[in-house]
């Protein structure tokens, strides 16, 4: 069973999936943020890196989603490959920050990655407003995501709420992050527990 969560940056993907993980014993599996040789320079000079960072991005993506299927093991994905393609690359793009034949070049790559990957079985999303993920991102300090601007997160909001108005792959579970503190809350996480409980139990 293959169950992704997904989320704009700070929404807190990573914190839930670690949490899912543990509660139902599944093998969690991160994005790769801190081996990625791209990320540092990308917030610094996006224009120049956009490309680089996300073919990174889209072939650590389609490996792990390749491991999985092959795992036979029931598995959580903290951001799914699915954001890459549908949210961060056409984001770069429309902003002017990846020229079009890279973009048409990443697009196709990604179109013919897509046939061979099954979409998750369950996908959660992770719904949160600007102010929240700003706050969120300051709490945790990562030193490159402090040039990270108020207008790069709301287009990215927009176009995930736009996916995910749109997603048809297979189960989903929208979660309000903005006021519920799952990560110290036992009640709140029991909540969330719950409405995957009511998913999977559809699923099988």
């Amino acid at each position: 069973m293959h169950i992704a969560v997904a989320g704009n940056i700070g929404a807190g993907k990573t914190t839930l999936t670690r949490l899912l993980a543990k509660h139902y014993k599944w093998e969690p599996h991160f994005e790769d943020v801190v081996d990625n040789p791209y990320l540092d320079d990308f917030y610094h000079q996006m224009e120049r890196w956009s490309f680089n960072l996300q073919i990174y991005f889209l072939n650590s993506r389609f490996r792990q989603v390749l491991q999985i299927r092959q795992s036979g093991k029931n598995i959580i994905q903290d951001r799914t490959i699915y954001e890459d393609a549908h949210i961060f690359a056409p984001n770069l793009h429309a902003m002017g920050l990846m020229a079009n034949r890279d973009y048409n070049n990443y697009t196709s790559l990604f179109e013919l990655m897509e046939g061979l990957v099954g979409a998750p079985d369950l996908l959660i999303y992770l719904r949160s407003s600007i102010p929240n993920l700003v706050s969120q991102i300051h709490k945790r300090g990562r030193e490159y995501e402090n040039s990270i601007s108020i207008d790069y997160l709301s287009r990215l909001n927009e176009r995930y709420e736009a996916w995910i108005q749109t997603y048809d792959k297979g189960k989903l579970v929208i979660i309000d992050v903005d006021d519920i503190v799952f990560v110290n809350n036992p009640e709140d996480l029991g909540n969330i527990i719950n409405r995957i409980d009511a998913e999977l139990n559809g699923l099988f």
